[in-house]
């Protein structure tokens, strides 16, 4: 049930992330938006969710996931529907960015969550599930909320979006519960605790508290900076998808919308494969005796290097060839989503929310930067500078977790 929570609270929150790229096409017409503009207005996101993911990790540490993920939810969704009634680019901006202010701690609770809930050697297949609404929500949402469109106008669809998120906060916090305060029972809270799960890790939010030094021995951590780089890479190609891709299809292919609302969504899908995959391996490695290094980079290396064709577009006329490479890179890159799995392994236990804070934050520095680096790259009207930078990206990041990211133990804060 927790897993499932999760993952319809994924569902949502790129929802409300992803639904602006789908209006892009009609709403930079309708606002006069160049292509500059238009990745100013996607980068707007990635300005406040990635600058407040340390305050947001903090605050995770000390609110309970039930009354702050229901609270993050509602806001979230309220931004979305304020969307719906923009007159220029100003006001866009300003509410992108609340959306990213209220969506930062998401992340971080949900980690939060599954190493509450969850004994390490099914914590992969578990982060898999939930990430795996991040593909599998667009990937059916998207042909709907195309039509919806088309019937009511990207504002109807904006709103429609907003208003779904607000009902889900209030699912969320009926249904949610931590270990215990759940009904589960003595057994259960013994095998999670056993299998490496931190179901006291909510007990001393009122009085734990993170200092300096705190954040100085976590970044002293060599393998931390190989996974902080791998995320950032990771998530470049995530926010090209999210971002710029339906733009591409439309604009730059000259695929009809109708036809885009289909075809868009066949990578998510494939992603959403390559992400249920990735969890299933990765603890099948676990379960036959090899490290929890071992068996997290196997599939997170082999998903990057498979991101990287998504360069292969540039080379090819037909559509349908087009979506094949868009598909067998985000296939690529939902394999290697399961990185929340080395926070969980590498984060010292007074410190996961803060520890995945910094991830996220590492990680999300490219929803600033990469939606405005591809606006100025295909200014001039051509869109193969910005494959090519999004495929390197992808390199660089199974590179890091070759060469950089070693031996996979939780960090130990000094007394």
């Amino acid at each position: 049930m927790v897993g499932f929570l999760l993952f319809f609270g994924i569902v949502v929150n790129y929802m409300d992330r992803s639904n602006l790229s789908l209006a892009a096409p009609l709403l930079g017409r309708d606002l006069n938006l160049s292509p500059v503009e238009l990745g100013l207005i996607f980068s707007a996101f990635g300005w406040s969710y990635a600058l407040l993911q340390i305050p947001g990790g903090i605050l995770v540490d000390r609110v309970k996931p039930r009354v702050l993920y229901a609270v993050l939810l509602c806001g979230w969704s309220i931004a979305t529907c304020l969307q719906a009634v923009v007159s220029g680019f100003s006001t866009l901006f300003g509410l992108r960015v609340l959306l990213g202010t209220f969506e930062a701690p998401s992340y971080p609770t949900n980690n939060r969550v599954v190493t509450s809930w969850f004994p390490e050697r099914e914590r992969a297949t578990a982060i898999a599930v939930y990430t795996s609404g991040q593909y599998v929500g667009i990937a059916f949402f998207t042909p709907l909320l195309v039509y919806i469109q088309n019937s009511f106008g990207w504002r109807g669809m904006l709103l429609l979006t907003g208003i779904t998120g607000i009902l889900y906060s209030i699912v969320w916090f009926s249904f949610y519960r931590d270990p215990k305060d759940s009904k589960a029972n003595g057994a259960e809270l013994d095998y999670i605790r056993q299998g490496g799960g931190l179901v006291d890790a909510g007990e001393k939010e009122s009085t734990q508290k993170s200092g300096w030094s705190d954040f100085k021995h976590v970044l002293k951590n060599r393998n931390i900076w190989g996974v902080f780089i791998g995320q950032f890479c990771l998530s470049s190609i995530l926010w090209f998808f999210l971002t710029w891709f339906p733009t591409y299809l439309v604009k730059y292919r000259g695929m009809a919308e109708i036809r885009m609302g289909f075809m868009a969504s066949l990578p998510f899908l494939a992603a959403y494969v390559g992400i249920m995959s990735s969890g299933f391996i990765s603890d099948h490695l676990l379960k036959r005796g090899h490290s929890v290094g071992f068996a997290r980079k196997v599939p997170v290396i082999t998903g990057l290097v498979l991101a990287t064709s998504i360069v292969g577009a540039n080379y090819v006329q037909d559509q349908t060839a087009v979506i094949l490479f868009m598909s067998l890179a985000f296939f690529g890159n939902g394999m290697a989503s399961i990185t929340w799995a080395f926070v969980s392994a590498l984060a010292p236990k007074s410190l996961i929310g803060l520890t995945g804070g910094m991830f996220n934050f590492m990680g999300n520095l490219s929803a600033i930067a990469v939606p405005i680096v591809i606006g100025y790259l295909v200014k001039d009207g051509h869109f193969e500078s910005a494959l090519m930078f999004i495929s390197a990206l992808a390199l660089i990041g199974a590179l890091s977790y070759i060469f950089i990211v070693g031996k996979i133990e939780r960090i130990v804060l000094p007394e």
